[in-house]
């Protein structure tokens, strides 16, 4: 019988929507997982990356799945600069030929070029897992040094996961070869999250009650960081906007940030109620007091994870032209819609048009949308990734060794 691949999975750090795909792929027989995180940030840390406050997740980031903290030797060790990963431990435990394959959770950090680099090294297949796009704001000098940059290495990778369709597109550009491309969707814990929203439902006005929102209003939920990329203040101004002519529509903004008190006095007197930083175990709350999700954000939103949230709860969703989860997951006046980026006016006027009755019927269709970027589908895409690279790998090592012997 053959023996299991021995994976190693490079991460920042934990990450509340990564563990639950570490779990479903510890379960698998055929790999011996280790997932490999370069830091283990405090409360104040990650705090400090937009949230408003230190805390810390109150779901388990750890249970389920083999793990190991690297060493980081960084000057200023972080979660926020390239620099603040710096592990050398990694380069080691590859260059010692510990793992079969080893998969790169992005590239913006120094901990992910000492693995690449290590697996070049070593001749182990390497795959890097991104969700850039290249609606992303990017100077014209920064992208005349990335282009022969990334021209350099992306071609390189043993396999490249993007998790939709703009991230497929963006490693194309720099010149991956389709074949070598794996799908590796974004994903969430969406069980849990549609089981306590099943849950919560029959307390649905008690909560919004506790909100002080209005009963029969259509509530659109803003939930995230109050930071310049999310742009919250365009969700303010459309609800006010729309209230102004006369639409019955309430705001309801889960989270915190710098730009908070910049919200709360441009929404003072209107319909927008502030919950404030909602953890793990009570943000289905929120998507259950709101009939519909937004998402203003600009090409900084290289996803948009509380999308898949949101779907997860059947609540639709309205996203801007950057966001980058928007071609994969909405369907205009389907599952949410698609609005420019930065036109408050065009956000008002889907405020006013979408009544709860009709945002209802689309969460339906959200839901099952949703589906198909389920933990399973992304263990099955990521596994399927592993096995062709891995036999390519071999392959091609079979046939270079006949020529060298030959």
């Amino acid at each position: 019988m053959r023996n299991p691949l021995r994976i190693a999975i490079v991460a920042t750090h934990p990450i509340q929507y990564y563990s639950p795909l570490f779990r479903k792929l510890a379960e698998y027989d055929g790999w011996r997982l280790e997932v490999l995180y370069c830091r283990q940030a405090d409360a104040e840390e990650q705090g400090a990356a937009g949230f408003g406050g230190a805390f810390e997740w109150d779901i388990p980031l750890l249970d389920g799945y083999p793990y190991r903290f690297l060493r980081n030797v960084a000057r200023k060790p972080s979660i926020a600069t390239s620099a603040g990963l710096d592990t050398p431990e990694v380069e080691h435990l590859i260059g010692e030929r510990r793992f079969d394959a080893v998969v790169v959770h992005g590239w913006h950090y120094k901990s992910a070029w000492q693995a690449i680099r290590a697996c070049w090294k070593a001749g182990i297949p390497v795959l890097v897992r991104s969700d850039s796009h290249l609606k992303t704001p990017r100077s014209a000098l920064k992208s005349v040094v990335k282009w022969p940059l990334y021209r350099g290495f992306i071609p390189r990778l043993s396999a490249c996961l993007p998790v939709g369709e703009w991230s497929r597109d963006y490693f194309l550009r720099y010149g991956a070869d389709p074949a070598r491309i794996f799908v590796v969707p974004h994903c969430v814990d969406a069980a849990r999250l549609a089981g306590q929203a099943d849950e919560l439902r029959p307390r649905r006005e008690d909560i919004r009650r506790q909100w002080q929102l209005a009963p029969g209003d259509a509530v659109w939920l803003f939930a995230g960081k109050f930071v310049e990329k999310k742009r919250p203040l365009d969700f303010v101004k459309a609800i006010v906007q729309a209230r102004q002519a006369g639409a019955s529509v309430s705001g309801l903004m889960a989270g915190d940030g710098p730009l908070r008190p910049h919200c709360e006095a441009y929404a003072a007197g209107g319909h927008i109620r502030f919950a404030g930083f909602l953890n793990q175990s009570r943000i289905v709350e929120a998507y259950t007091a709101a009939d519909a999700l937004v998402l203003p954000s600009d090409g900084g939103e290289t996803w948009g994870l509380v999308v898949n949230e949101a779907m997860a709860c059947a609540r639709p969703c309205f996203v801007s032209d950057r966001v980058g989860c928007g071609p994969d997951l909405i369907a205009d006046g389907q599952t949410g819609e698609v609005f420019p980026l930065g036109s408050v006016e065009a956000l008002a006027g889907i405020l006013k048009r979408y009544s709860p009755l009709l945002l209802s019927s689309m969460g339906a269709r959200a839901f099952a949308r949703i589906q198909s970027h389920s933990v399973n589908s992304a263990a099955e895409s990521l596994i399927e990734a592993v096995a062709n690279t891995s036999y390519s790998f071999a392959e091609s090592a079979l046939c270079h060794g006949y020529q060298q012997i030959s």
